[in-house]
């Protein structure tokens, strides 16, 4: 089982030029103060971006590898749904930058934004 099977996470597009997927919020991801952790939301930040990424490779030989994220944590979330919106500032061949806006679909309030770093390399 990979880390979005075990979280639970949900695609609902995935394309070079948007991706965006989606993890209700449990018990599972919060911090024991009841807020999500802060980890979840560079998760799915880098998550996002590297589905994204991927979409734009048009080989086999190759995958997206984050090597860079910054995560602004805006306001604490504790139920609902988390939504992580992807899109691209640059596809380059090697390298891309994306930037991720993640909020929750009930209230559409802002919780945190990243910007994400992929290097595209070759399947070891």
């Amino acid at each position: 089982m990979n880390a979005l099977e075990y979280l639970n996470v949900q695609t609902d597009t995935i394309s070079a030029e948007k991706t965006i997927i989606r993890l209700p919020i449990s018990d599972n991801i919060k911090q024991p103060y009841g807020i999500v952790h802060g980890g979840i939301n560079a998760f799915l930040a880098e998550t996002a971006s590297s589905l994204g990424a991927q979409a734009s490779i048009t080989d086999d030989k190759h995958i997206p590898v984050g090597v860079d994220i910054h995560t602004h944590h805006l306001s604490p979330a504790n139920q609902g749904t988390l939504i992580a919106n992807a899109t691209p500032i640059k596809l380059g061949h090697r390298i891309q930058t994306w930037q991720v806006d993640i909020f929750i679909e009930e209230t559409q309030q802002k919780t945190a934004t990243s910007t994400v770093t992929i290097m595209i390399t070759s399947k070891p």
